[in-house]
């Protein structure tokens, strides 16, 4: 059962290849990267919490949640090709868990509110 993208066989297969491949030359590359994924995460929640409607609140999160996926993989990278110490990498990915948790909260809560709004059984629709 996949629970995230690092259960998946190409992703662990792509980040052997990245850290095998990846030049030195393109730290700068790949830490401004990092901080566009950083940013993409609060913009987007911004912009969806001023849709009109809970579905493209919703599509906004989920993006949120693909940008900290993004991040988790860039850190991971950099941190096998040492351009960041391990023990830094550790502490910046308990942080963007927390951050990924609360926007799963939210989307959970919103699907709720949607289901209950419609008089529908959370239990029994899954959207």
């Amino acid at each position: 059962m996949v629970r995230t993208h690092k259960d998946l066989e190409v992703w662990k297969k792509a980040i052997e290849f990245v850290t095998a491949s990846f030049p030195k030359s393109e730290l700068y590359g790949l830490i401004s990267q990092i901080r566009r994924a950083a940013v993409s995460i609060p913009s987007n929640i911004a912009e969806g919490a001023t849709r009109n409607h809970k579905k493209e609140f919703k599509q906004f999160l989920f993006i949120s949640l693909s940008s900290a996926a993004e991040i988790d993989t860039q850190l991971i990278i950099a941190g096998n090709l040492g351009f960041i110490e391990k023990q830094k990498v550790v502490i910046i990915q308990s942080e963007l868990t927390t951050i990924s948790k609360m926007i799963q909260g939210l989307i959970k809560s919103l699907i709720t509110k949607t289901l209950i709004t419609n008089n529908k059984s959370p239990i029994t629709n899954h959207q």
